[in-house]
């Protein structure tokens, strides 16, 4: 079944509770946090509040995307999460290795992120320990960018190769596109502006699930 993780980068920070019961109430699956430390990407998001607060108000899926520099070293502050992220751009395969087990120690599922220009051979190596797979649709650290359909091909390459798979896709996903994109194998949506930007939540989330 399809899941829908809205993302709250693009939700009101100053009401950021209401937000996530808001969304909650209107059938979102997962709650997705961005954690950008202005070094890997350009922007920089209170990521970590972000998910103390989140963890205080919702029992939905955290779901954590570390668009970080060296993410082993962010781990103790993001054990709160029930899913982590990480970028294969910004490790090697021993420090992958590490990351995965350390998150696995603690049941916490751990996922691995590609750029758009990032081949899905890069995470073969670790293919068969992963939870999951996060196909970036946009270039990771801002919101609201239009997709980039031809970063679908990598979906349907995974999808093929490893049917059970979780695959996740972030950027850009709206109701204009999202057939598109779940026809391609995706299982996860992360949705920030359609879902947050939009005057009827519930409606968005549906649709995106049927």
């Amino acid at each position: 079944m399809v899941k829908i993780a809205p993302s709250i980068l693009a939700a009101d920070f100053n009401k950021l509770e209401n937000e996530i019961s808001d969304v909650e109430k209107a059938g979102a699956d997962y709650i997705h946090i961005d954690i950008m430390d202005g070094e890997f990407v350009d922007n920089e998001t209170p990521g970590l509040e972000m998910l103390e607060r989140a963890h205080d108000s919702t029992k939905l899926v955290l779901d954590t995307h570390l668009m970080v520099e060296d993410p082993q070293n962010w781990l103790e502050d993001v054990v709160l999460s029930n899913v982590v992220t990480f970028h294969i751009e910004a490790v090697n395969t021993e420090t992958a290795d590490k990351i995965i087990d350390y998150l696995h120690e603690r049941d916490i599922k751990a996922g691995v992120a590609i750029k758009p220009n990032t081949s899905i051979e890069d995470i073969m190596p670790i293919i068969e320990k992963i939870d999951v797979v996060l196909v970036m649709l946009v270039e990771p650290g801002f919101g609201g960018q239009k997709m980039i359909e031809s970063c679908l091909e990598k979906v349907r390459a995974l999808r093929n190769l490893k049917p059970d798979l979780d695959i996740e896709v972030d950027g850009g996903v709206n109701l204009e596109n999202v057939k598109i994109v779940k026809a391609a194998g995706a299982n996860i949506l992360v949705a920030g502006t359609a879902i947050f930007r939009s005057n009827d939540r519930k409606f968005v989330i549906e649709e995106m699930r049927k």
